[in-house]
């Protein structure tokens, strides 16, 4: 569907010549409230909160700098011939999430090494502030224009238009097209993971639960809204790589929580109760 729609500002502020992108305080925000829900949890735990603040400070750069170099891997004929300084224009967008979490279970699982503290509790506490983060992160998307759907029938923008605010529908009016907000799917779907993974937590189950359910649950709503977006990366041909990356988390993540259950491998439940 045709449309007309002037779209928001990209730039927050400027400071001097120097402009700074909704896009990179939103992903700020979004690490802030993240990791405020996780250290409120860790004092629940009578951990102390330092730890995870240290944690973050490794992890949020390690994640940038892998988020940055999947995406460029995978669309390395867009980069390939550009001018160096575009295979760090981050501010432009062009991270990935999947290579953001990988980044953050790499350090995690080295930290926890270092400081001689369970992965799995780390994992436990962290799980909902990741999505949280993720939730919040999706809007950076938004101001810029990204990691939207396809267009849109007149029908659905009808039925869209009775629901969703003026500025959302106005910002995915894209070069005179409507598409789909699949920005708002995920960032929605990620809103009731959360939800899940607090009702799960509630249920004290063995560590390792909440994490794999939060891979798995993440998973499975993304593997269907990649599939409405139009800028997904591609690992050959058609096969989207965010939908094989899913498939995967799930398979990972199902098998892990059935493994550590008939083994035994982790004998404490979530809040540090030895399993009966």
């Amino acid at each position: 569907m045709t449309c007309s729609a002037e779209p928001l500002n990209r730039v927050f502020i400027s400071i001097g010549n120097f402009p700074i992108y909704w896009y990179g305080v939103i992903i700020a925000l979004g690490a802030f409230l993240g990791l405020y829900l996780v250290t409120r949890e860790a004092n629940r735990l009578g951990l102390k909160k330092d730890l995870f603040i240290d944690l973050l400070v490794f992890a949020i750069p390690i994640s940038i700098i892998c988020a940055r170099i999947y995406y460029v891997v995978l669309e390395w004929d867009r980069y390939k011939d550009g001018p160096w300084i575009s295979l760090i224009a981050t501010w432009e967008g062009g991270i990935a999430i999947h290579g953001a979490l990988i980044g953050a279970v790499l350090t995690a699982i080295v930290f926890a090494r270092v400081k001689k503290v369970s992965f799995w509790q780390i994992a436990d506490i962290a799980a909902p502030g990741l999505i949280l983060g993720q939730a919040i992160g999706r809007w950076g998307n938004f101001m810029n224009q990204e990691a939207h759907g396809g267009p849109i029938s007149q029908a659905a923008y009808e039925s869209f238009h009775q629901y969703l605010p003026d500025f959302i529908m106005n910002q995915m009016c894209i070069n005179g097209v409507m598409y789909h907000p699949t920005f708002l799917y995920e960032s929605v779907w990620n809103i009731l993971v959360l939800v899940m993974l607090f009702i799960i937590r509630r249920w004290n189950p063995m560590r390792g639960t909440v994490f794999l359910s939060y891979v798995a649950l993440y998973s499975f709503g993304r593997f269907f809204i990649e599939g409405l977006r139009t800028d997904s990366l591609y690992l050959i041909g058609e096969i989207r790589m965010a939908q094989v990356i899913s498939i995967a988390g799930i398979a990972i993540a199902v098998a892990l929580y059935f493994y550590f259950k008939k083994s035994g491998v982790i004998n404490r439940h979530y809040d540090g109760k030895k399993l009966k």
